[in-house]
């Protein structure tokens, strides 16, 4: 692991630490100032030459700043004279923004990721996009990691008799009915649809919830707006609670406060992805640094990443058969 030189941006160091002590390498040191004009300085504090650079930052708020950070750490390891540079992006925030659907927009998911290889990245190493197709605006490799797994263990051994796993979206179903055999259950979701940032509407479920306690399962929980609305819609239909799970827990607005005091939340789990917010004790957050730690050491050592994910995760591994709604 000698060759293996770990960077970290201020976006999340805590994880970028973690990560270092499974993989059992330091985290190099990394000078980020400010100048005068509010430009950005980075100067890393490791020698890059011929080795193998991993640059750990997670695209949250504020994003634009931690992007330019991401940039900048990329050019330098680049100019560096590193032989390989790879972006660890354990949440990728543009991800939402993956087509078109209005008029003279820009589609930010692929312009970001064609700013990430003109910075200097070989590779990206991220987790669970918001949109799959996102994988298709890179360039580079882009090995794609998946928490359905480190999600679905924290409920294993628990009394699951009449539970179900709800999907907010249909968007999501495929990955909610993996998450679903992982645990042996049926599987519903919401027919939802988006009318601002944060506010959807839900207008049915469909798959049968009527008096089953439920596992919500998000890719990534913002203002929580999706979740209280499927929420509103599980308690018409008498489920007694609802724990949520999701893999990116930004919980941004009032997304504290609304999940914490809805009658129906039993429990909400997250990962690490994203700094966990401060003021939430009854938070449970799984790590997923052991999973990024393990899938650099295979890059590093040329060895398969998908097989990681071998029956857990639907795009990776043999086919699997499909469960139906209810």
């Amino acid at each position: 692991m000698r060759e293996i030189v770990v960077l970290s941006g201020s976006a999340h160091r805590p994880l970028a630490t973690s990560i270092c002590d499974a993989l059992g390498v330091p985290l190099s040191p990394v000078e980020i100032r400010r100048f005068s004009n509010d430009c950005l300085y980075v100067q890393l504090q490791e020698n890059c030459r011929q080795r193998d650079v991993y640059v750990v930052q997670p695209l949250v708020p504020p994003t634009q700043e931690h992007l330019m950070e991401l940039l900048l750490m990329l050019d330098a390891a680049r100019g560096a004279s590193a032989s390989q540079v790879t972006a660890v992006i354990p949440h990728y925030a543009y991800a939402r923004s993956d087509k078109k659907d209005a008029s003279r927009i820009s589609i930010a998911g692929r312009l970001v990721a064609d700013m990430l290889t003109t910075a200097g990245a070989d590779r990206v190493l991220t987790m669970t996009l918001h949109a799959p197709q996102v994988h298709g605006f890179f360039s580079v490799p882009v090995d794609h990691l998946t928490a359905i797994g480190e999600l679905a263990d924290h409920f294993r051994g628990r009394d699951l008799d009449d539970t179900v796993v709800v999907s907010p979206d249909l968007g999501n179903a495929k990955t909610a009915t993996q998450f679903a055999r992982l645990l042996g259950l049926p599987v519903a979701a919401g027919s939802k649809q988006r009318v601002s940032d944060d506010r959807v509407v839900i207008d049915a479920i469909v798959g049968d919830v009527r008096g089953k306690k439920a596992i919500v399962l998000d890719d990534e929980i913002a203002t929580g707006g999706s979740i209280i609305e499927l929420l509103d819609k599980l308690a018409e239909q008498d489920c007694p609670s609802a724990a949520i799970a999701c893999t990116h827990g930004l919980f941004a607005g009032k997304a504290v406060k609304r999940l914490r005091e809805h009658p129906l939340v039993s429990e909400v789990v997250t990962t690490d992805t994203v700094p966990p917010p401060e003021d939430w004790p009854e938070l449970t957050v799984r790590s997923v640094a052991p999973l990024f730690a393990e899938a650099i050491s295979r890059i590093h050592g040329g060895e398969s990443i998908s097989s990681l994910f071998d029956g857990v995760d639907p795009t990776h591994g043999p086919p699997q058969p499909q469960l139906p709604f209810g």
